[in-house]
């Protein structure tokens, strides 16, 4: 989005050096939820490294889990309607013509990646990956009913 001579990069910075599409502020956003509401620790408290000696300490990494039930909000058709909208929208911005030329919207990449893997007849599970999944599959009754066959057997 550009107004006059300043762009809005929603959620960071520009490009993947400086935050990207997933961005500096997503990433504050998360941090304060994972910290703030359980007085937790944050930056050089969380690096795993005594800064003063040099040697290994904890990791006391906090969590947040948010689940929403959208359709107590609107109808799902709606929601979707409206993000669909939203994520257009920031996709089709003007650009800097000094940018990369694409403006991509969280899960574009991930998903371009699953599309290509797929067209190529998926990922590639190694064998034993793929005796550990058919194990694990053997020895939960709701696997076996809800992954009767792998692909790759």
């Amino acid at each position: 989005m550009v107004l006059g001579k300043c762009a809005l990069t929603p959620l960071g910075g520009a490009g993947d050096k400086m935050g990207g599409y997933k961005g500096y502020g997503w990433a504050t956003t998360v941090e304060l939820l994972c910290t703030a509401f359980q007085s937790g620790p944050f930056g050089d408290d969380i690096c795993g490294i005594d800064r003063s000696t040099g040697a290994p300490k904890p990791m006391p990494l906090g969590h947040f889990f948010l689940a929403i039930n959208i359709e107590s909000l609107c109808s799902l058709d709606t929601f979707k309607k409206n993000t669909g909208n939203l994520l257009r929208a920031l996709r089709g911005s003007k650009k800097s013509p000094k940018g990369a030329g694409r403006i991509w919207t969280a899960g574009e990449p991930e998903n371009d990646a699953r599309v290509a893997r797929t067209s190529q007849g998926g990922m590639k599970v190694p064998k034993v990956l793929q005796q550990n999944m058919i194990d694990l599959r053997e020895q939960h009754a709701d696997l076996k009913e809800k992954y009767a066959k792998f692909p790759f057997e």
